[in-house]
């Protein structure tokens, strides 16, 4: 992506469409292009591992097949003489894939460090006879992946014969109990019996007074480096064959990532160890030449993480809501925002804008509506719409919700909490002709999307 171009994009996760599902795409597709927007910003695509988070998911690769539903009208037919060689492509990550989900389904949902020993420490022998007498399930997982990136495919050619390109976004570490971690236990900071020694998270911050302990794996990045990132070179080929941009979540662990014991409940208790994030984006952009990486850089920041982002020439973020305080140096705010930035109202962490503004004390709402120069409180939200779509970032990019004025019964996600997250659906006649005439008319003020292709 041309960050010389401004662009504005909408950010809705697949499963808030009203189907929850993809067979929804190309009719979202054409609201998009009604309303001006170039860049569809959505979440993980993995197949989650319990609830409906997409930051742990049984795969850093597999897709989720509930996403691409057999019964849409769009889904294509599977030619069994093309699925063999996709497969032979894929197979390097799909056929411990297909084992993973067979034999969890066979032991009862049980975690993988929980399976019979022999299966669990991946005995070649154990490993062949399961795949002799469970072909048929197998082959079933391997098709519906297939299925899968077929439609993808479909849905990415109605995408840019709009004009919209598709915004990706990858997880920096992955769930323990994944295809990932037993397929290549040396690839993590483990224990004999494949448990982790340390795992990670983030300390104490602006969402919660005890961190968020995410409970994933480190990497044993001196294995990883040895291979010349072999894993995680394959990781992001995949993602880019999926997506135009990619935002790397967690980015400055890529600089130094938050190590908890595993014993420890929260994540008060860690400590910074040190990542070789310049080799591993200096080894994947030997081999794919460019990096269409978003750095997801929220948070405490520290310079190195900046000074890695610089030297790979990343695109870094920010969110409005944090612009509101008396530090003039916050990155947030609209003065600070460089054009090297995706710029967005909030994100799916945050309250819909709506909501935060409705729970904010008197004195803040105060000093909010004084930095806009708005003085009526009920245009805040538009007001802070219009502030990130006429700043200088590349890339604006808007909730779905925050384009409805919902409050905070539409939130996505609240950190650190397990329940009520990632159910959210809009409805189809919410996405009025006057609602996209009304975008259009904003993004064109702000000079946002003005080339765009026609369907």
């Amino acid at each position: 992506m041309n960050f010389d171009v401004r662009r504005a994009g909408l950010l809705l996760h697949p499963t808030s469409l009203p189907s929850g599902t993809l067979a929804d795409a190309e009719r979202w597709l054409d609201f998009m292009h009604a309303a001006g927007f170039c860049v569809w910003q959505m979440l993980p695509l993995g197949l989650p591992l319990v609830g409906l988070s997409p930051y742990q998911c049984a795969s850093a690769f597999a897709v989720n097949p509930a996403l691409f539903p057999p019964g849409d009208k769009n889904a294509p037919r599977v030619d069994m003489r093309r699925f063999a060689g996709w497969h032979a492509a894929q197979r390097h990550w799909l056929d411990d894939y297909a084992r993973f989900v067979v034999i969890k389904q066979e032991q009862g949902g049980a975690a993988w460090t929980d399976w019979p020993q022999p299966l669990r420490d991946r005995d070649p022998a154990a490993l062949a006879r399961f795949d002799a007498s469970h072909r048929d399930a197998l082959k079933r997982v391997e098709v519906e992946q297939y299925r899968a990136a077929l439609r993808w495919r479909r849905i990415r050619k109605a995408a840019a014969a709009r004009g919209i390109q598709l915004f990706g976004d990858m997880p920096i570490f992955v769930a323990h109990d994944s295809a990932d971690v037993w397929a290549h236990r040396a690839l993590f900071l483990l224990d004999a019996t494949g448990h982790p020694t340390v795992v990670a998270g983030v300390p104490p911050d602006y969402f919660s007074e005890t961190g968020q302990r995410w409970g994933n794996p480190h990497y044993n990045w001196d294995a990883m480096q040895a291979d010349g990132f072999a894993w995680w070179r394959a990781r992001l080929r995949a993602h880019f064959e999926w997506f135009d941009l990619v935002r790397i979540d967690h980015f400055r662990g890529l600089a130094e990532a938050w190590a908890i014991p595993a014993s420890e409940a929260t994540a008060v208790h860690g400590e910074w160890r040190a990542s070789p994030g310049a080799a591993l984006l200096e080894a994947v952009g030997a081999e794919m030449r460019s990096l269409p990486l978003v750095a997801e850089d929220l948070g405490l920041i520290t310079p190195d993480v900046t000074a890695l982002r610089h030297q790979f020439a990343l695109p870094g973020m920010a969110v409005l809501q944090f612009a509101f305080d008396d530090h003039a140096d916050n990155p947030h705010k609209p003065e600070n925002v460089h054009p090297d930035t995706v710029y967005y109202t909030g994100t799916h962490d945050n309250d819909t804008t709506l909501g935060w503004w409705r729970t904010l004390p008197d004195h803040a709402r105060h000093q909010v509506m004084q930095q806009l120069g708005v003085a009526d409180p009920d245009a805040v939200p538009d007001a802070m719409i219009a502030v990130v779509l006429e700043s200088r970032a590349a890339v604006a990019v808007l909730p779905l919700q925050d384009v409805l004025h919902l409050g905070s019964e539409a939130r996505m996600n609240t950190p650190g909490t397990d329940n009520g997250n990632w159910g959210w659906r809009f409805r189809w006649d919410a996405l009025t002709p006057g609602l996209a005439a009304r975008l259009l008319q904003q993004l064109r003020k702000a000079h946002r999307c003005e080339s765009r292709a026609t369907p």
